[in-house]
């Protein structure tokens, strides 16, 4: 997958930190104040104080609502999707794109509907894998570049088509973008995306099998590369040019080339950057938690001083009204445990929330982790076992009395190959991943099966239906932590999964067993933390959990979460 930051990054830079917003008769300071703020909220986000930039923004739209300045709003829901963009966290940058787009709709401004369909353009093609609706996107943007007659966009909007369409093998439907990049970039390109540019027309070329061609564009992408900044695309080069290598019979040329891509790849790691951004994010938002709750501990302590108050006041005219104080006191006891009941219930509800919060954002982490694990393991470990492999593979055929220990060692890197393949599988299922949740169930309930236990798997949806990745991999992971439950503790040897979808768009799951079952009751069930986390997962889905079970008589769980 080719990445997008330098694409957006170079738009927002570009276009928001020049642009004049809309600015009427009426109201004149204000929205010019707040487009200054809204600058000022941009270069933050450029310089990497995504808090101190999001926390601007909220307050620039606290102000441009009632305004109705569409464009300025807009601009500052772009600038928040912006924020969370550059610190991956692509799924709140897509909804506040989203948003800005309603609004954006709405005004005259085709720069900024350009950019917006750009953004969702690469969420959709490089973070959603959705393809088709990248695309659309992309070729909205390529509308809104030719209304605005803007032809530095128009180049990078068609390098972004060329590009989408190269990444699932339609290099016909691409090349006339790519052609139209050609015929223009030298006049209205950036020198940021010639390496791309050459790549793009090396990957084509390869796949027409022009050879001369194709090397022709590796190395001079390769050189531009060298020359300037753009690290990314100079090591996805080496990787495309170690690929085209190999096809053409040259091995050792190939190995090269994937010495060079991990070097580069080595470099540029950015995860203890991700890391510290997507932690300044959440404690962000745990912060809005710690001040509402330091905000009713305030009204709270304030409302006690005045009842104190109100109870020495009444002191005094004890002498004069003892029977009417005394029935005040006690309703004023009363009034006080009341209070204080529902100030602790809101304390306790708040910390819940927190908590709640907590165990999501680790168990995002935890599936962010798999995902960058497993991709890990599958494009570098075993790009570099595989390159071993092939290096004593032609040494081999190089030399005909081949030792014995470089046979063995081939089939030792080959064996540790596919354990690393099977390891990535085993992270992230590619049977869930290439054909869906229904396909994956059905072979987990297969695997699990065996001389003591027997896994039926019973669906009345149709197998080829699909659902967002995300949704997918979070009811495949409630499953799998049922199903690793039930062999570990409940001694069953028959275990039943059922699914169908209601008309309501309600997915109902039930996973029964035979097994020695439990006490749901409060003093003898204690939740594991495997209870725990599959409670967290379904509430953060709005769905409902249903456990009954009976000592002897097996467990029956019941999941129902709405469909995304």
């Amino acid at each position: 997958m080719f990445p997008k930051n330098w694409f957006f990054y170079f738009l927002i830079t570009t276009i928001l930190l020049n642009s004049d917003y809309s600015i009427g008769q009426g109201n004149l300071t204000a929205k010019e104040q707040l487009s200054k703020e809204l600058k000022i909220a941009i270069r933050l986000m450029r310089n990497g104080n995504y808090d101190k930039s999001l926390i601007k923004c909220r307050n620039i739209l606290k102000k441009a609502i009632p305004l109705h300045d569409n464009d300025l709003i807009a601009s500052t829901y772009n600038t928040i999707g912006g924020n969370f963009d550059l610190f991956s966290d692509p799924e709140k940058s897509f909804y506040y794109y989203n948003k800005g787009l309603i609004y954006a709709e709405k005004t005259t401004n085709f720069k900024l509907k350009n950019l917006f369909h750009n953004n969702l353009g690469n969420i959709y093609c490089f973070d959603k894998k959705e393809y088709i609706k990248g695309i659309y996107h992309y070729k909205k943007s390529l509308e809104y570049s030719n209304k605005a007659r803007d032809t530095f966009e128009l180049v990078l909007t068609n390098l972004n088509i060329a590009w989408a369409y190269f990444d699932i093998n339609e290099f016909d439907q691409g090349y006339p973008y790519l052609n139209f990049v050609n015929q223009y970039h030298q006049k209205h390109g950036s020198e940021l995306t010639e390496v791309a540019l050459a790549m793009l027309n090396a990957i084509y070329f390869s796949d027409k099998n022009q050879k001369s061609k194709a090397i022709t564009y590796y190395k001079k992408a390769i050189a531009l590369g060298n020359a300037g900044n753009e690290k990314f695309d100079l090591a996805l080069t080496h990787q495309e040019y170690a690929k085209f290598l190999t096809k053409i019979g040259r091995y050792k040329e190939a190995y090269e080339q994937l010495v060079l891509y991990n070097s580069i790849t080595e470099q540029i790691d950015n995860q203890e950057k991700l890391h510290k951004v997507k932690q300044e994010g959440f404690n962000l938002e745990i912060e809005e938690y710690k001040r509402e709750i330091e905000r009713i501990e305030s009204e709270y302590n304030a409302k006690q001083k005045l009842l104190i108050a109100e109870q020495s006041i009444a002191k005094k005219k004890l002498s004069i009204l003892i029977v009417i104080i005394f029935i005040g006191g006690i309703l004023f006891y009363f009034y006080v445990q009341n209070s204080r009941l529902i100030q602790r219930n809101r304390f306790n509800s708040l910390r819940n929330k927190i908590q709640q919060n907590i165990i999501n954002a680790n168990l995002s982490g935890q599936e962010t982790e798999r995902k960058k694990i497993a991709s890990f393991l599958h494009d570098n470990i075993s790009a570099l076992l595989s390159s071993a492999g092939l290096h004593l593979a032609v040494l081999s055929k190089k030399h005909v009395d081949t030792d014995e220990e470089i046979s063995k060692t081939i089939l030792l890197l080959k064996e540790a190959h596919d354990k690393v393949r099977d390891l990535s599988h085993e992270l992230i299922p590619s049977l869930l991943v290439r054909f869906g949740l229904f396909y994956a169930l059905e072979d987990l309930c297969e695997k699990n099966s065996n001389s003591s236990i027997s896994f039926e798997y019973e669906c009345c949806i149709t197998k080829t239906t699909r659902y967002s990745e995300e949704f997918e991999l979070k009811i495949y992971f409630i499953i799998t932590e049922l199903i690793n439950n039930i062999n570990k503790h409940s001694g069953a040897t028959i275990g039943k999964i059922f699914l169908e979808q209601n008309d309501d768009s309600i997915l109902k799951i039930q996973i029964i067993d035979n097994g020695v079952g439990f006490k749901t009751d409060p003093k003898h069930f204690l939740e594991g933390f495997g209870i725990n986390q599959i409670k967290a997962r379904v509430n953060a889905m709005k769905g409902k959990l249903i456990i009954d079970s009976k000592l002897g008589m097996g467990t029956i769980i019941t999941i129902q979460v709405p469909i995304e």
